[in-house]
């Protein structure tokens, strides 16, 4: 079976198609809108929305093309119903609904998050149920015990900035521009991390909720606090911050793993792509199996929800007529 997926979240563009028998993602496209976004500091959902109209069908035209395979080929098709901004949600579940309507094949409204959950489970080698997951991304940042597919509690989560929202915010403060994680991880080579002592949020609290919020502030009031600021010195405060940020991930991880007696831990999510904070974690956590997707798939795609909709196929969680939940907790699955 063929299963197209369809990730209009935020601000990229994702299709792919997942073949059930070959198990594997047989083609995909994607295509982000951070450069148009970049001027703003931010993605704007007006904006968002229409790129996403723009792109979407041509971007399916070509999967298929490399697919070498046609509309009616297709068995299923899964998108992207929440979380995420609800004209780019809107974007992709009618043209999801309005093919397979046409096509009178089922469509797959997929939680984002979980869809970044399960894409590891494609790799080779890959987790077994149960194991800890750790998902970190511009929007969210949760830590949560997977026992089985559908049946995930969320056993740490952030009380105020997502990771990737902070790394935007300080690459703000630091004048690098958007997106920030990308532009601080460059940045950051080129810096000594222990130049600044940076707090770790709540690291010292016995529950597994992060916060960084209060990290962002601190960078604030470095750079207030220093009197001539050049590139070494952006360099010196994004290094430290990074490092504040993957000891923080670290020491939680290293805590959900011991509480949940788990000695697997998967990591998704745009944050993923880090390379200083993978080698921290990795590191950091000799003795677990540690799991990552490859870079590609660390941030929005659409294998990561054609990989998920394959696992709804056939049960009664279709539904051709569901609605885009722009906040869908991954508990109310």
């Amino acid at each position: 079976m063929n299963l197209l997926g369809i990730e209009t979240s935020c601000d990229e563009t994702g299709i792919a198609i997942y073949n059930t028998v070959k198990q594997s993602i047989i083609s995909e496209q994607l295509f982000s809108q951070a450069s148009k976004h970049a001027e703003y500091g931010g993605v704007v959902p007006e904006l968002a929305s229409r790129d996403h109209l723009i792109k979407i069908i041509p971007l399916i035209r070509h999967t298929l093309e490399e697919a070498e395979l046609e509309l009616n080929d297709l068995n299923a098709i899964a998108y992207t119903a929440g979380p995420g901004l609800r004209g780019p949600l809107l974007i992709g579940s009618s043209t999801a609904k309005s093919l397979a309507f046409s096509l009178d094949i089922p469509s797959i409204g997929i939680h984002h998050m979980e869809a970044h959950l399960l894409i590891n489970l494609l790799e080779i080698p890959a987790p077994k149920f149960p194991f800890l997951t750790l998902l970190i991304s511009g929007g969210h940042c949760l830590l949560i015990n997977a026992k089985d597919f559908g049946s995930y509690e969320i056993i740490g989560q952030t009380i105020d900035d997502a990771v990737g929202e902070a790394f935007d915010k300080v690459a703000k403060l630091l004048e690098l521009g958007y997106p920030g994680g990308p532009l601080i991880e460059k940045l950051a080579k080129l810096g000594d991390p222990s130049s600044f002592k940076f707090p770790r949020p709540m690291t010292n609290k016995d529950n597994l909720d992060f916060s960084f919020s209060g990290l962002k502030t601190a960078v604030f009031y470095a750079l207030k606090d220093t009197k001539v600021i050049n590139k070494q010195i952006k360099a010196n405060i994004a290094a430290s911050f990074q490092d504040a940020v993957a000891d923080t991930l670290l020491i939680k991880s290293k805590k959900a793993l011991e509480e949940t007696n788990q000695n697997e831990l998967v990591i998704g999510g745009g944050v993923a792509s880090n390379k200083y904070i993978r080698n921290k974690l990795i590191e950091g956590l000799k003795g677990s199996s540690i799991y990552f997707p490859p870079i590609e798939r660390c941030t929005d795609n659409g294998a990561m929800v054609a990989f998920a909709g394959s696992f709804y196929l056939g049960n009664n969680n279709q539904n051709k007529n569901d609605q885009v939940r722009p906040k869908w907790p991954l508990s109310e699955l």
